[in-house]
């Protein structure tokens, strides 16, 4: 929470809804923290939030009159005195991006950093050290000049204004329909509205440095303003040195990007400038006993590496169901074929199922095949990604008990079911990305230029650490037990199938549906016995 903003948010009658305004100054009273997700009345990706929270790109800093009671000081000042702090990767690598650039440092100085789930870190290293800006950005500093500045700037910094505004509108018209990734080079009309608009914010920012005596909410945004502009100018410039330039069209809007293809060099020039111990943990850091992938991205191959077997009786607990006979995942009815294999796992147990899936197409394919056979539920809840929020799925799910849950990414790492809820996890298809991704295809032909293989070196590997995150849904606790399902027939046909399986060991492979049913019924059985008792 941003109490500047939010103050001026107040005094604005257009800015908010009296629902809104009632519900953020009840929060404003209460909060110790500030922490937007202590807020239940205003949904998650409602508009408001861009207008009463605080930012890198926004905050006016000690100029600002709510400063001493500001919740962002608050925890850094905390923060400073703390002898641990917990914190987020993205809040870690904004520190150390702010730390290479000479600026000051949210977090303290540390002897010693853990961090888990450290197989994220090289993706989110990669948005750090790259440059990004969103049609949104523009338009929420659009948005505020207008408020702030429309009385003192006079038609022509009206008119800038608009101009501004017209050309982010018609970047949108220009980007490509499909949803997703697109790499600029080659899109002729995104790249000259890109000129435009690069070109109608430099006359907007010189109308605001025209201004005489802009105040300090002015002087802000006029910095953010610069800001944008410079970082526009990168991702948007026909040049493809620095890394690969591409845009993401989303339902929501649109961003533009520019990414670089290694970032191994500055990672570990950040981590060296602490001066400190890092300690990198997570259940998918290595392939079989080998670390390379992990610490080639970071920079890091003189790392100490250990890796500690699982604690749970996978060769005995666990089963890897892999049905032979299935269509190529790309062919039609594949994901039927699938569900046909193995749902009839669903009547020898009394857990529950994940259907874990690689696209949403295929998620809405199985809820229409599951809409078209209750029966095959048989009485069973069912539960699809996007009918209500992620948590609230989670919860469902464990206090049912036997449901069934059709998902996709979201669901492949970070969800925690233990004991019968869950004892079957269904995977479409191994997860390769997206062949024409623009960020495969550059990092591919990266790795090329530089004699390496791309699949061996980067596509392979990303795709088994991918899949042990998803089979890591099934077994949470030493007591679990459970199927792990997966229908891709390239585990058999293929020669790197190998890999995939020999990152599963020690769970041992079946290949028939009726092998499947009846070590779910060994279980089953023993339950019973127990509860007859």
């Amino acid at each position: 929470l941003c109490l500047q903003r939010l103050d001026s948010s107040l005094r604005d009658a257009a800015a908010l809804t009296s629902q809104e305004a009632s519900v953020l100054r009840a929060w404003r009273d209460s909060t110790d923290s500030g922490d937007r997700a202590e807020v239940s009345g205003i949904a998650e990706d409602a508009s408001v939030w861009s207008r009463v929270t605080s930012t890198a790109d926004n905050c006016l800093g000690q100029q600002c009159p709510f400063y001493e009671d500001c919740y962002v000081v608050k925890a850094r000042r905390r923060a400073q005195k703390a002898d641990l702090v917990v914190v987020n990767h993205h809040l870690l690598l904004a520190d150390l991006a702010f730390r290479e650039g000479g600026f000051v440092e949210f977090l303290p100085e540390a002897d010693a950093f853990v961090i888990d789930e450290a197989h994220q870190l090289p993706d989110i290293a990669l948005q750090f050290f790259g440059v990004s800006v969103s049609a949104r950005q523009l338009n929420d500093v659009f948005d505020e000049l207008d408020v702030s500045l429309r009385a003192v700037g006079g038609p022509p910094f009206v008119d800038a204004l608009q101009s501004a505004r017209t050309a982010v509108l018609q970047l949108r018209e220009q980007a490509p329909g499909e949803l997703g990734r697109h790499e600029l080079a080659g899109l002729v009309g995104v790249n000259a509205q890109l000129l435009t608009l690069r070109d109608t914010i430099q006359q907007l920012i010189g109308q605001l440095d025209d201004m005489p005596d802009l105040d300090a909410v002015g002087e802000q945004l006029l910095e953010r303003l610069v800001r944008l502009f410079d970082r526009l100018s990168i991702a948007s410039a026909e040049d493809d040195r620095e890394g690969l330039r591409w845009i993401d069209v989303s339902s929501r809007g649109l961003r533009v990007n520019m990414t670089p293809l290694d970032v191994s060099a500055r990672m570990r020039a950040a981590i060296d400038m602490t001066e400190a111990a890092w300690v990198m943990t997570s259940a998918t850091l290595a392939i079989g006993e080998d670390f390379t992938h992990f610490s080639d991205r970071l920079g890091i191959n003189d790392a100490r590496c250990l890796r500690f077997g699982t604690p749970f009786d996978l060769a005995n607990r666990g089963r890897l169901f892999v049905p032979r006979d299935l269509p190529q995942p790309a062919a039609p009815g594949y994901t039927a074929a699938l569900l046909e294999a193995t749902m009839p796992l669903l009547a020898h147990t009394t857990g529950g199922a994940f259907v874990l899936h690689t696209s949403y197409r295929a998620l809405n394919e199985s809820a229409r095949w599951f809409s078209d056979r209750p029966h095959v539920l048989d009485d069973r809840p069912l539960y699809v990604q996007g009918d209500a929020p992620r948590d609230q799925l989670l919860r469902a799910f464990r206090a049912d008990g036997n449901a069934v849950l059709l998902a996709t990414g979201t669901f492949w790492e970070g969800v925690d079911v233990r004991g019968g809820a869950l004892s079957i996890v269904v995977i479409d298809k191994l997860p390769f990305a997206a062949p024409d991704d623009p960020l495969l295809v550059a990092r591919s032909a990266w790795l090329r230029n530089e004699g390496r293989n791309p699949f061996m070196e980067h596509q392979l590997p990303q795709a088994v650490l991918a899949l042990k995150q998803g089979v890591g849904r099934l077994l949470r606790d030493s007591e679990d037990y459970g199927v792990i399902a997966i229908g891709d027939p390239r585990l058999h046909s293929k020669g790197y199938g190998k890999v995939f399986i020999q990152a599963l060991a020690p769970m041992p492979l079946v290949t028939t549906t009726a092998e499947a049913c009846a070590f779910l019924q060994s279980f089953a059985d023993v339950v019973a016995e127990e509860q007859t008792a």
